[in-house]
């Protein structure tokens, strides 16, 4: 590559994804690369893949023809998961020139440097490391007023429906200090929330430092108003995440626990790690303890062997749990993950019946949660504009819109939380 070519990014999948796209981009500009949108033409377009599911597996095929359709001359890289497993097919497609794993996707600019324009597609992806990590920028996100911090990489647990550990690698930490020199400079570049991202965030292990030594420490950190925890496994988190949660404003009162099953016998073949009775336990600790949280999960639905009444025992947990939205996922066939060996296959048809099932469920759970709140004050940090209606979110995870004629971008304002709107939008007054 010759420097001031255009370059663009996609992200596809998860937080993580989203938080190591903004540190390659900002390796790009430190090297005086000029970063362009998606929809713009590129001379090089990169796209940050996902392959949890057949669907996004899909959606980076879709991409690239998208790219060769509108932006035929363009070099194309796929980096991240799906080129680390899918590597030889993914080499096949038309203009993809570099095909980059997840353990070299971070030296991405010094690979296109040093590769310009291979002949055929370069497939770089190395073994994974075990040792703690550093990141060789900041990702300050040019694009949203909150940031992702990824802390942690890998995953130990292997569970059978999953193929990250092998996409990913095991688990393994990010160095201590080094995620305080992103967390200051995402400070500096005027970032007031920071989401904690990883894959197994509850594991982060450096030296004598844990999840809960780096939530205080970015406490500390002057001019951070937010610390907001992503997804995390149940069986991982502290045991006095609560008692922070509950008095430290800072730590925002909003958790996503996924449960994936409402069927102990579904669990225990899934090689999850608790039973539906003790991931309710540390629910209910959560819900009673913090006036106002937001609990979140994840759910898989057609599992092998899943009956009606496995599906039965998740609907009616979910029913009557405090837990107050989740995200449904039918259930996906990877080809390195142990359940693809497994009998008792769900017809579509059906998976398709009981994914809709919960998320209409889903929906008056998330409305009733809403309705807890009405007439709260919520600070809310100011994201977007829309025709005079300004929107943010509140630590709890509700997004709330108000009407005000100035700029209020990133700004951290009180909100009256008036009224719950059709379609779920929320509206409030600012105090």
């Amino acid at each position: 590559m010759i420097k001031n070519q255009t370059i663009s990014f996609n992200t596809l999948g998860c937080r993580l994804n989203q938080s190591e796209t903004a540190v390659i981009e900002n390796t790009f500009v430190d090297r005086g690369y000029t970063i362009v949108d998606f929809q713009q033409p590129a001379d090089v377009v990169v796209i940050n893949t996902c392959t949890v599911t057949e669907n996004g597996d899909a959606d980076t095929r879709r991409l690239v023809n998208k790219i060769n359709r509108l932006n035929p001359n363009a070099k194309i890289a796929l980096i991240g998961c799906q080129a680390q497993i899918q590597k030889e097919k993914l080499a096949t497609m038309n203009n993809v020139k570099w095909i980059i794993g997840n353990a070299a996707k971070m030296d991405l600019v010094s690979i296109l440097e040093k590769e310009q324009e291979p002949e055929n597609a370069k497939v770089i992806a190395p073994a994974f490391s075990r040792v703690s990590f550093r990141h060789p920028a900041a990702g300050i996100d040019h694009h949203h007023t909150r940031a992702n911090l990824k802390i942690q990489d890998g995953c130990d647990f292997f569970c059978s429906f999953c193929e990250i550990p092998y996409a990913r690698g095991r688990a393994r930490s990010r160095v201590f200090e080094d995620i305080l020199l992103e967390a200051r400079a995402l400070v500096a570049a005027s970032h007031k929330e920071i989401v904690l991202t990883g894959i197994n965030l509850g594991t982060y292990s450096d030296e004598k430092y844990h999840l809960l030594d780096v939530i205080k420490a970015l406490m500390d950190i002057e001019g951070l108003l937010r610390v907001r925890i992503s997804s995390i496994e149940p069986t991982t988190i502290p045991d006095d995440l609560i008692a922070l949660m509950k008095t430290n404003k800072k730590l925002c009162r909003h958790l996503h626990i996924p449960l994936q099953s409402g069927s102990d016998k579904t669990l225990k073949v899934m090689k999850r790690k608790y039973t539906v009775a003790q991931y309710d336990e540390f629910i209910q600790k959560a819900f009673q303890k913090i006036p106002g949280i937001c609990l979140g999960t994840d759910v898989i639905v057609g599992f092998p062997g899943e009956s009606e009444e496995d599906f039965k025992f998740t609907y009616e947990y979910l029913r009557d749990s405090a837990v107050h939205y989740f995200h449904v996922f039918s259930y996906s066939e990877r080809q390195m993950a142990k359940s693809q060996s497994l009998l008792g296959r769900v017809d579509n048809k059906i998976i398709q019946e009981r994914s809709q099932k919960l998320r209409e469920l889903s929906q008056r759970k998330r409305e009733l949660f809403y309705r807890s709140q009405l007439n709260t004050i919520q600070d809310i940090i100011f994201e977007e504009e829309n025709e005079g209606l300004w929107s943010g979110f509140s630590d709890n995870y509700l997004k709330i819109t108000v009407k005000v004629d100035q700029n209020i971008k990133n700004e951290s304002l009180p909100v009256v939380f008036k009224e719950l709107q059709p379609a779920g939008k929320l509206r409030g007054d600012l105090i």
